[in-house]
């Protein structure tokens, strides 16, 4: 069969290899020129960086095996990291680290082992995932994440330090508006389930680099083709699909819709099915690069910051891209003394513009660090997806991947899934569409 994927993301990516791997004709579409959609390589004083600093987690088990898939050495391309959740010292937070031990213990070890934790926290945490597992990790009735947390008692200062940053992490939805039940999901398929799943996995490498180019060349391998620069302006369904062009058309038996939400919309309105995408509220996520000298380094490969917006101190993680990156044989890491500050839901802290952030994660490095000189960089460069993922919201009603038309699909991190907006959520529902079309 011949097949077309408008939309070279990691959704789209996904399905295209899918379709591929079963000996389809598959034609990958993609509006930019670079491939990645909201995770994808930026090139800035000659480094080749990303859009967004992400973390990936052991139980990504979808997007692990489209890795396996492609070839990709996951030892050489991933930084494997134990779960934790460390700050500077003596900057107001905690140091939690999963040991190496059999799940539930590698929790409970690191829970009696951690510091800037009191006893009353340490008692909440445990009461907490106890009551989680037995209960299934389910709810009757979604309610937000600050709800249920209060609901089981979590400290301010375990909710301060713990509850919401891995929330804004995961959902990249403040807790007093995210939705408990999905933020229980994550948790289940990481502190629920075996030690490794709770893993942190950081790509050494940009992330258009990590997968969607190996992606690319594997279609093509397989006798398909990827066009980019290369927009579909609408889709008719006549004895096939067609696609048409700025210029041109083409037919295919059947059709991937791996875009944003707007625009599968957009391409759906014709045929009478935009009402199938429901309007989202998004969210941004910022990240801010700040390049120090190349012996400049973090104590671990990335930290946790204390957010304080009443001083401007927007960072929540801070990553050490020359630790993660590794040294290269012969000489330093490219991105030596590269810091990389993340600020999920950036609304507020981007109002006054990047340089005024850029200054202010700086001067809260050099604060939380007690590292004076980190508050001058040679250079910084922050970057801003105003619509990285959708707001995660108690109870939202997500599209479902199958159309009510025969050989249609959709695919990308807002269809049906149990979990967030996530680059796993993505590749899910990449191989989900690719599937339902065959």
């Amino acid at each position: 069969m011949k097949y077309a994927v408008i939309g070279a993301g990691w959704a789209g990516c996904s399905a295209a290899v899918e379709l591929a791997k079963r000996g389809h004709q598959v034609h990958l579409f993609e509006a930019a020129r670079t491939l990645g959609g909201r995770a994808r390589q930026v090139s800035s004083h000659d480094l080749m960086l990303d859009n967004g600093q992400h973390i990936l987690l052991g139980a990504y088990k979808a997007t692990l095996a489209l890795l396996s898939t492609l070839g990709i050495n996951q030892k050489t391309t991933l930084l494997r990291l134990p779960l934790q959740m460390c700050y500077p010292p003596d900057s107001g937070g905690m140091e939690f680290i999963a040991p190496k031990l059999p799940a539930p213990w590698h929790v409970a070890v690191a829970l009696l082992k951690a510091s800037g934790l009191t006893r009353a926290d340490k008692m909440a945490l445990m009461r907490f995932s106890s009551t989680a597992r037995w209960m299934g990790w389910q709810l009757n009735n979604d309610c937000s994440v600050a709800e249920l947390l209060h609901r089981y008692d979590q400290t301010d200062n375990l909710t301060r330090l713990m509850w919401q940053p891995l929330c804004i992490a995961a959902l990249n939805t403040p807790i007093h508006r995210a939705s408990a039940q999905v933020f229980l999901n994550v948790l289940k398929d990481s502190l629920g389930a075996k030690r490794a799943a709770s893993d942190m996995l950081i790509a050494r490498t940009d992330l258009t680099s990590l997968l969607p180019q190996p992606a690319a060349q594997f279609i093509e391998a397989q006798g398909g083709q990827v066009h980019l620069g290369c927009a579909v302006h609408s889709i008719e369904k006549n004895t096939e699909w067609q696609l048409n062009f700025q210029q041109t058309q083409a037919n295919f038996d059947g059709v991937v819709i791996a875009t944003s939400a707007e625009v599968a919309s957009n391409l759906l309105a014709p045929l009478n099915m935009a009402e199938h995408i429901p309007t989202f509220e998004y969210e941004p996520i910022t990240t801010c690069y700040l390049k120090y000298a190349t012996d400049i380094k973090l104590a671990r490969p990335f930290l946790a910051l204390v957010e304080r917006p009443e001083h401007s101190a927007w960072g929540q993680f801070v990553f050490d891209r020359g630790q993660i990156e590794g040294e290269k044989a012969g000489g330093i890491a490219a991105q030596a003394g590269l810091f990389a500050v993340v600020v999920s839901t950036s609304q507020q802290a981007i109002e006054h513009g990047h340089a005024e952030l850029a200054f202010n994660c700086a001067k809260q490095l050099a604060v939380d660090l007690m590292r004076p000189e980190l508050a001058v960089p040679e250079w910084s460069q922050v970057i801003t997806e105003k619509r990285a993922t959708f707001a995660c919201t108690p109870g939202l009603v997500r599209p479902a991947n199958q159309l009510p038309v025969s050989g249609l699909v959709l695919a990308g991190d807002y269809t049906e899934s149990s979990y967030p907006a996530t680059l796993e959520s993505a590749v899910q529902s990449g191989v989900l569409a690719a599937n339902l079309l065959m």
